[in-house]
């Protein structure tokens, strides 16, 4: 026994490899490295354009140094209240969606046919992201805060359901199988089993996705949705760089009071 200790105690653990097979292991190494020079040969890289996009930049740069918010102070406060109402009225529209779709996405609760239907809804929802949405919708309603608000809502459907019935499939079964044992209704298993442990988790969900739908009402306008977006799409497209800055610090402030009103309210909800 103590000729094996010397041996024991020198030796030095070390981590295995992810793959054991070294040839397998510098095969992928060596393949990657090829690929990365192949795609890096592939990108059209020419100089005179970084240079005047460089001078460009320099001139962008050296605006927002200087924001305006003079000159275009009524468009830019249309756009403003256009996004705080669209963001008001999407975030509320979805989450009363959301709450259906989010308990029937729920496989401890809905029935089968239900839950893919359910299911269904939250996985077209979170497919698409919310530039694409909007398109399609300008395409359908056209321009204007309508498409906008359509566009958020949908969203937040998807958003919202899907951490919902999450939180729903992760409930404490105990009180569920209380409430029916005293041969309640399924309106008051819901009021009395499955509210009272979500309903925290939910007011917090809905205000932090009040706080993306903000943002995302400053992006969707770029495709014409409506909000503070258009307003910073026109300022761009006329070289209005100082005025572009001014609407970036105002979104940047509304964003910056949202999160920490949430997270007061989030705290008291706690």
């Amino acid at each position: 026994m103590a000729s094996y200790a010397p041996m024991a105690a020198g030796r030095t653990w070390r981590k295995p490899p992810f793959i054991r097979n070294p040839w397998l292991r510098w095969a992928l190494i060596i393949g990657a490295l090829v690929y990365l020079v192949l795609a890096l040969s592939s990108v059209n890289v020419n100089p005179d354009r970084i240079a005047r996009g460089m001078d460009r930049a320099a001139r962008i740069f050296s605006a927002f140094l200087q924001p305006d918010f003079t000159s275009r102070w009524r468009d830019i406060q249309a756009g403003i209240l256009e996004s705080l109402t669209m963001t008001v009225v999407s975030t509320v529209a979805g989450v009363m969606l959301a709450i259906p779709v989010g308990f029937g996405a729920a496989r401890n609760l809905a029935p089968l046919p239900i839950y893919l239907f359910c299911r269904g809804i939250v996985t077209i929802s979170r497919t698409f992201q919310e530039v694409i949405i909007a398109i399609v919708f300008v395409v359908m309603f056209g321009f204007g805060p309508l498409a906008g608000v359509c566009t958020l809502t949908f969203a937040t459907i998807g958003f919202l359901a899907k951490l919902l019935a999450e939180d729903i499939e992760e409930i404490d079964p105990a009180q569920m199988e209380a409430i029916r044992a005293t041969g309640s209704s399924f309106p008051q298993l819901l009021t009395y089993a499955i509210l009272p442990q979500v309903t925290p988790r939910l007011v917090g969900l809905s205000i932090y996705r009040f706080d993306i739908n903000l943002r995302e009402s400053a992006i969707v306008g770029i495709v014409g949705a409506g909000g503070i977006g258009s307003t910073l799409q026109t300022s761009f497209s006329r070289y209005d760089y100082d005025v572009s800055s001014a609407i970036l610090i105002i979104i940047i402030t509304l964003v910056m009071i949202t999160e920490l009103l949430s997270g007061v309210i989030r705290k008291r909800l706690q």
